[in-house]
């Protein structure tokens, strides 16, 4: 496995590469979440380049990039054993010029959900996996649905800008009591964890409801706010389309239900597609 850390490094190394190359962009923390991309990844492609880097642009002021979870020895390991061609481990000085040119979100889709709670989120996502699919030289991208606005976001860049790039969304992976997994919940003690299932319990009630048959949007999240009500407190309750434009009525095979909520510190998304 090879290790690069600067931009000309992962260029020569990407350089030795004959056959289709899958690339999982990482913040780094890696847990079972992150290695299902890579597995799926390994699986798919003749080699494998995972990137590990903390994304500056994405945090907003007062946000937790300082306190963000940082494991490069762990993470390092975990990529060396699930077979791993190479690791891209840039610093913030190769990544970014100080006048640098921007991307900026859509105007509708960048600045509601995750958007609308953190204006400007997007734009830096963008930049940056902009720069990391260009320098990957990927045939495939790995994205998984649990951050469901980023995935349609990036999928509407590569569209957008003629990308040669397949972006593939992966199944959202959860622990054994159904909590999805994330960085952040690293950030959460034992009664927190506990009620942060509550997320994915609102989930689980709103399929069981169109299950049955009921396909009402007001309905629906009534519902789910009940059972989110053992969280700190409920930022969106959202049913929308595969383009994430606001639905009346749930439609099968088109649908996203997302929800973000604070239990205790921490925020927490969480999503399932109908």
């Amino acid at each position: 496995m090879i290790i690069a850390r600067t931009i000309e490094e992962l260029q020569e190394a990407r350089k030795r590469l004959n056959g289709s190359i899958g690339f999982v962009p990482t913040m780094g923390a890696l847990h079972q979440g992150h290695l299902s991309l890579i597995q799926q990844a390994k699986r798919e492609n003749d080699y494998l380049i995972v990137s590990i880097f903390v994304n500056p642009t994405q945090f907003l002021e007062g946000e937790d990039l300082d306190a963000y979870p940082r494991k490069e020895e762990a993470d390092r390991k975990i990529c060396e054993v699930a077979g791993v061609d190479i690791v891209f481990m840039p610093t913030i000085g190769q990544m970014y010029e100080r006048d640098e040119l921007c991307i900026g979100a859509p105007a509708v889709r960048g600045y509601i959900l995750e958007g609308e709670k953190r204006p400007g989120h997007f734009d830096g996502m963008l930049q940056v996996v902009m720069k990391l699919l260009n320098l990957s030289g990927a045939t495939r991208a790995y994205f998984g649905k649990k951050d469901a606005q980023q995935l349609v976001l990036i999928s509407q860049m590569v569209r957008n800008y003629f990308m040669d790039i397949q972006i593939v969304p992966c199944e959202i992976v959860r622990d054994e009591n159904g909590l999805a997994l994330s960085s952040r919940n690293v950030y959460l003690n034992k009664k927190e964890k506990q009620r942060a299932l509550s997320l994915s319990h609102s989930l689980k009630r709103a399929t069981k409801m169109v299950m049955q048959g009921e396909v009402n949007v007001n309905i629906i999240k009534k519902e789910m706010l009940q059972v989110l009500s053992e969280t700190d407190r409920v930022e969106y309750v959202a049913i929308v389309d595969r383009q994430l434009r606001s639905l009346e009525k749930v439609e099968i095979g088109n649908t996203i239900i997302l929800v973000a909520a604070w239990v205790g510190k921490t925020r927490l998304i969480d999503n399932i597609w109908i």
